[in-house]
């Protein structure tokens, strides 16, 4: 793993990382840690690695014995060489008028935390409410507030891999100014009873990255992972996808020319440059093919970012386990294997 702070690779020794990926050593899965020790966002950082994006409204949430993703399933990443899981968290339809998050709801937060902690994987416990919160923005806050309030409190003593997301990518009527003045207010939130825990924040417009330029944070807070998402070109990634207006009536586009894969080391480079300027460690915390693009140029894409981010210093989790962009057969409980291979090559 490059540290955060090494040198840009040139173009041209990206480039034969893209044409002759190699796997990277895994790490060894820690023992759990029995008490919160700090550890600074850059150590942090480089003992993450291959991540996964999980349970993003999965039954489980709301009956746990219609549940698809098993705790079993932690250890069937870590073994396939993920060392992270994000943990899509959906609390807001789970809270009653007050903002109290359902008891049951928390409790099977609580056994799922522990067992991947226990297969010794790094957890980010992401909300994921974006969508609800550009709906309401006046609402969004006080409701962001309450539901940290709760996880906050309630995880302060866990080991130090565990790490908050405070809002999976900000977007429409949540501009930059908005976010801005929000993500200080949540943070605060947090650093009350987790004044050391490591936070992933993003930037505004979907956490895209030309949006890092309009992202301001506070500069006296150490213990801030920055994440960027990646999807370029959309026309690709997705394509078929009924819920992005732009693309849902899109097929047959495939991915990996020249100049695709020179745009993707050039949208790269520019991240590397602003998290060197600003002095911040990076994480790609999503990005993927939908389904329904051809497999060979999923396979290419998703090999390719991967590839790509891991040359910048970035470690990466990728969208989703299973559902769409599917990178795990549930129905089969096995992977699907050329996207397994894509992401960690044999």
């Amino acid at each position: 793993m490059i540290g955060w702070r090494a040198r840009r690779l040139s173009a041209a020794a990206l480039v034969l990382l893209l044409l002759s990926a190699c796997r990277g050593a895994a790490p060894s899965a820690p023992p759990a840690a029995p008490a919160f020790v700090p550890v600074s966002a850059e150590d942090q950082l480089s003992a993450m690695h291959r991540g996964m994006n999980v349970l993003d409204e999965d039954p489980l949430w709301d009956d746990p014995a219609a549940a698809l993703f098993q705790p079993r399933h932690f250890a069937r990443l870590r073994d396939a060489g993920f060392d992270t899981v994000r943990i899509n968290l959906h609390p807001f339809v789970h809270s009653d008028a007050s903002g109290q998050i359902d008891p049951t709801w928390l409790a099977t937060l609580d056994g799922l935390v522990k067992a991947a902690l226990d297969d010794g994987l790094t957890v980010i416990l992401d909300e994921h409410d974006d969508s609800l919160c550009e709906r309401d923005v006046a609402a969004c806050g006080p409701r962001l507030r309450a539901v940290w309030e709760q996880l906050a409190g309630r995880y302060r003593h866990a080991p130090n891999r565990l790490l908050f997301e405070i809002l999976n990518e900000p977007h429409d009527r949540l501009t930059a100014a908005v976010w801005n003045d929000m993500l200080r207010d949540l943070l605060a939130t947090v650093r009350a009873t987790n004044p050391q825990r490591n936070v992933v924040i993003g930037p505004a417009g979907w956490n895209a990255v030309d949006q890092l330029k309009t992202l301001d944070l506070p500069a006296d807070d150490p213990h801030i992972i920055v994440t960027v998402h990646y999807y370029r070109p959309v026309r690709f990634t997705h394509q078929g996808a009924r819920w992005v207006a732009e693309t849902a009536n899109l097929s047959g586009i495939t991915w990996g020319t020249d100049a695709e894969m020179a745009q993707l080391v050039k949208d790269f480079d520019a991240v590397r440059a602003w998290a060197d300027a600003q002095h911040r460690p990076m994480l790609l915390g999503e990005f993927g093919a939908y389904d329904k693009a051809d497999m060979a140029s999923r396979v290419r894409y998703i090999s390719a970012v991967a590839r790509v981010a891991e040359a910048h210093g970035f470690p990466w989790a990728y969208w989703q386990f299973d559902s769409d962009f599917t990178a795990y057969d549930i129905r089969r409980d096995d992977w699907v294997r050329p996207i397994l291979q894509a992401l960690v090559p044999p």
